[in-house]
């Protein structure tokens, strides 16, 4: 029996006094478990079983915690329903003819039937925080560097990072603590500091604390998410808080920006699976060509193949200036917005999401319409900074959530800000 079948004393003390002792956690399909199917949702990956652990698996397991099990997802990330994924959808715990939410919503769902704990997803451009606001439980999207990318399979590498879910804030806080900080395996980590304690922030105390109001998201929102946002928000006013209405004249271009972005990374990230290195074989008759095409044929989804089309194109001789360069542009813009204004306030808010939960099936056919329900929430990917969604109430029985975005590695005051609306 090798040395690995054995566990420590060390190990045996480590999970029944660390920080995660007692608790279970689910774990989104697209971070690598040892020995556990991990599919990303989709055919491709259907019978993949990694050789490790992602580093923020690693650290959760060291702390304590019970893996529960995968949770279901969007194919590779690709959506915000859940609906992508190619086995299924996964319904709201809340409403279960209502999306969860995506492309984390088995990672929020899973925490808001209590069939685990915590749960760690995956947030390219809201995909915590979309699924946290639609089944009314608390997620992270932490600063770009603070958590290991180790282990995730990739979707669009410069957008996404691995975040929390859990029912309060203090306990998203108390995951974050455990996972975030530097990664020798991952050259875009930073070591986030002795001091930094994301737990004892969430203390509810908002007093003399600066809240920028970001109109521009609220505008468009949904007239009943709008009215319990604005109840939030006037409730941290009468908590102490200062409240400031900010426009960033940037935001109205972020959807096109991270679109054009997030495909075209995509579109380099997923030539791997070409039935040879990874992914599901499309035989060996014929030559290579042909067997590309068929394993991608069969191992994608719709969605999938629509994103890797547009990303291709978008990078291709004679577009890429006209698309991929003028993204990156407005990317530059959005962060110098946002950096602006986080020097006038210690966090900005809006509404995580601009609409309440949508029912199963009504927004498969209009690619469009799913792209413009993450209007409040890419900005904060493309500017690299943290932001939390909190419950701030319910409008139709379907719960509402209330974003905080802070400046970079300020996740403290966004736990602070979280806790005051929870609390």
């Amino acid at each position: 029996m090798s040395h690995d079948a054995f566990i420590t004393r060390e190990e045996i003390e480590s999970k029944s006094s660390g920080p995660l002792a007692g608790r279970t956690i689910a774990v989104k399909d697209n971070i690598s478990t040892d020995g556990v199917r991990t599919t990303c949702g989709s055919a491709m990956l259907e019978e993949y079983v990694p050789p490790y652990d992602a580093t923020v698996v690693e650290r959760v397991k060291e702390a304590g915690a019970t893996i529960e099990g995968k949770t279901n997802m969007d194919e590779f990330g690709m959506g915000t329903t859940t609906e992508t994924s190619h086995f299924g959808p996964t319904t709201n715990p809340v409403d279960d003819e209502r999306v969860p939410g995506g492309s984390s919503g088995g990672s929020a769902a899973a925490v808001a039937a209590g069939e685990a704990d915590l749960a760690l997803g995956t947030d390219t451009g809201g995909s915590v925080r979309c699924p946290a606001a639609f089944c009314g439980v608390v997620g992270i999207k932490p600063t770009y560097g603070l958590v290991s990318r180790y282990g995730l399979v990739a979707y669009a590498n410069s957008l996404e990072q691995i975040g929390p879910l859990a029912p309060t804030v203090e306990e998203a806080a108390e995951l974050l603590d455990v996972i975030a900080g530097a990664d020798e395996r991952d050259a875009t980590t930073r070591d986030r500091g002795d001091d930094s304690d994301y737990a004892a922030a969430a203390d509810d105390d908002v007093e003399g604390m600066t809240v920028g109001v970001l109109t521009d998201l609220v505008e468009g929102a949904d007239d009943r998410v709008r009215s319990v946002f604005e109840d939030s928000i006037d409730d941290l006013a009468a908590q102490g808080a200062e409240i400031r209405e900010i426009e960033l004249e940037s935001l109205a271009h972020a959807v096109q920006a991270y679109y054009v972005i997030a495909m075209s990374e995509a579109s380099s990230n997923l030539a791997r699976f070409d039935g040879v290195r990874y992914g599901r074989s499309g035989g060996f008759d014929g030559d290579w060509n042909d067997a590309f095409a068929r394993s991608r044929e069969a191992g994608f989804g719709p969605e999938v193949k629509r994103r890797i089309l547009l990303g291709t194109y978008a990078l291709s001789a004679g577009y890429h200036d006209k698309y991929y360069k003028k993204a990156q542009d407005a990317r530059a813009w959005i962060k110098r917005d946002f950096d602006g204004a986080l020097a006038d306030a210690d966090v900005l808010a809006s509404p995580t999401m601009p609409v309440l939960p949508p029912k199963l099936g009504e927004s498969l056919d209009d690619p469009l319409q799913l792209y413009l329900m993450d209007a409040n929430t890419v900005p904060v990917n493309l500017a690299d900074l943290p932001a939390i969604s909190v419950p701030a109430g319910t409008a139709d029985g379907l719960p509402v959530g209330v974003q905080f975005i802070g400046p970079a590695f300020g996740e403290e005051q966004i736990v602070r800000a979280g806790s005051a609306v929870e609390g």
